[in-house]
């Protein structure tokens, strides 16, 4: 693995596709500013095998599922759920545009990117029984969803350039969007977290769940894999199950799949 030593304020912008010259996207009631990464890390596939996770019972899964919002339709089919979102979150950013009932001031700091929230159609196909099985790499597009429908995006810029100035313009809950106006969260969504570090935040396309920096009795997990996970007791999953924590430091969300993941439609 090559380690890069993460300055944030050293960078005075990034060049991603589509764009020239300008950064671009691939209070007491909120944060005050979104989470800064430390350090970035380059994964590549390996295979992970010494973890077991029981198989999750269909009861939890569907408990699981049933957390997702009303912006997210959830349609289970035998061996697959389908998750169908337009991907707009549902809190403020400047991203949302003046005149938007949504719509905030950018923080102290922020360097807004020059695109828009648009609605999207997205749908993931997610297995309905994740199992653990060979580590695979993570796409440059959506890895995941989020409870609020919006897409988990791994820890790269576009063009595989990893995160660096672009964290400048994450707006208050660690998101912003893409040339397209997709809306997504590299890091840890604190809008899904400011209530607690050890909340369900959504669920990866190999069908294993998400949480916040924290396990359900409020200590940091000190034993995840190179994809970000462990096998452990959640309060979804009484019954211990293989899951994902956001992270300060990359990969953030995930470093890999550690199942096999479904498709995005």
């Amino acid at each position: 693995m090559k380690v890069f030593a993460y300055r944030l304020h050293a960078l005075a912008a990034i060049i991603c596709a589509g764009t020239t010259g300008l950064i671009s996207a691939c209070g007491s009631d909120k944060p005050q500013n979104p989470i800064e990464p430390t350090s970035v890390t380059e994964t590549t596939t390996t295979t992970t095998t010494d973890a077991i996770s029981p198989t999750p019972s269909a009861a939890s899964m569907q408990a699981m599922y049933a957390k997702f919002n009303s912006d997210v339709q959830v349609l289970p089919g035998g061996s697959t759920y389908t998750l169908q979102s337009t991907g707009q979150p549902d809190h403020a950013s400047p991203y949302w545009g003046s005149g938007n009932a949504l719509y905030e001031e950018p923080h102290a700091g922020m360097r807004v990117n020059p695109n828009l929230i648009l609605p999207q159609d997205l749908t993931l196909y997610v297995p309905a029984v994740p199992a653990i099985g060979t580590a695979s790499d993570t796409p440059m597009s959506a890895i995941g969803m989020a409870l609020n429908g919006v897409p988990f995006y791994n820890q790269y810029a576009a063009g595989q350039q990893p995160l660096t100035a672009e964290i400048e313009s994450f707006d208050h809950y660690n998101g912003h969007p893409d040339q397209t106006g997709s809306y997504h969260y590299h890091l840890e969504p604190l809008f899904l977290t400011q209530t607690s570090g050890s909340s369900l935040v959504g669920v990866l396309l190999d069908g294993f769940p998400v949480y916040g920096p924290q396990d359900s009795d409020g200590s940091t997990p000190t034993d995840l894999d190179v994809c970000n996970g462990h096998v452990g007791v959640t309060r979804d999953f009484p019954e211990t199950i293989y899951h994902y924590h956001t992270t300060e430091a990359s990969p953030y969300i995930s470093g890999c799949f550690k199942g096999t993941p479904g498709t995005v439609g």
